[in-house]
């Protein structure tokens, strides 16, 4: 397998390969990682992994909190994600490539990435100005009858985005095309469907392409019931959606 270190930046969402990750960076660790990746030459890869967050918080405490007034916040490259960082983040994530990273005035970042290639975080180094990790790449293997699951999963993702419009009371646009690669079709879905970061999570570190269409099928089928037996749908996409205040 092959093997890199990159620089890490964790996250209270799952990114997967292919899609298109808008970040608003002002915490000074990931302000530094910006900076660092900004020395990479404009025709290189500007790489970094980005992982769900299992525990510990996406944006370090700004100033002492409850239980006790007193206690200085934490800071540094850890700050959030306990003693043992690893812990604090699911296994598999998402290498990204920025193409785009604009500094503002105020020295805070503005930046646009797409993810790659799935990975897996071996370990995770907290001793430089922000987070580093050491990721084994993952395959993405077809498995069995990826094709047929392919078109399954987006026949039933077609019914599932009526549904969902019509119980939202917004009109749903069809011109676009949807992709016929069954990796490419999973990895949509999985991005595109309302779910909460442990359901994606295991979507993203499925075996494989027709494991994670299977997933997406029962999923797909089992939500669109719902949806149907529904007048409306609550707003409990402000309590799912993830907010990236880094």
């Amino acid at each position: 397998m092959t093997t890199a270190r990159l620089p890490l930046f964790p996250l209270n969402s799952v990114l997967f390969p292919g899609l298109v990750l808008p970040l608003n960076v002002f915490e000074e660790r990931y302000r530094a990682m910006m900076r660092e990746l900004l020395k990479t030459p404009e025709d290189e890869p500007r790489r970094f992994a980005v992982v769900a967050i299992r525990d510990g918080h996406e944006v370090a405490p700004s100033a002492p909190g409850m239980p006790d007034p007193t206690a200085r916040p934490e800071r540094g490259p850890a700050a959030g994600f306990g003693p043992d960082p690893l812990r604090a983040f699911h296994g598999v994530g998402c290498v990204a490539d920025a193409a785009t990273i604009r500094e503002r005035s105020d020295g805070t970042f503005e930046v646009l990435a797409t993810g790659t290639t799935r990975v897996r975080l071996l370990s995770v180094d907290a001793s430089g100005p922000f987070l580093t990790a050491e990721l084994e790449e993952l395959p993405e293997e077809p498995g069995d009858e990826a094709g047929a699951l392919a078109e399954g999963v987006l026949r039933s993702f077609r019914q599932y985005q009526k549904r969902l419009a019509g119980a939202r009371e917004r009109s749903l646009s069809t011109g676009a095309d949807l992709p016929d690669d069954p990796s490419v079709v999973s990895y949509l879905v999985a991005a595109a469907m309302v779910h909460d970061t442990p359901t994606k999570q295991r979507l993203l570190q499925a075996p494989d392409t027709a494991s994670r269409l299977r997933d997406e099928l029962k999923l797909l089928r089992a939500e669109t019931a719902i949806i149907r037996n529904l007048p409306s749908l609550p707003a409990f996409e402000l309590t799912r959606t993830p907010t990236s205040l880094n």
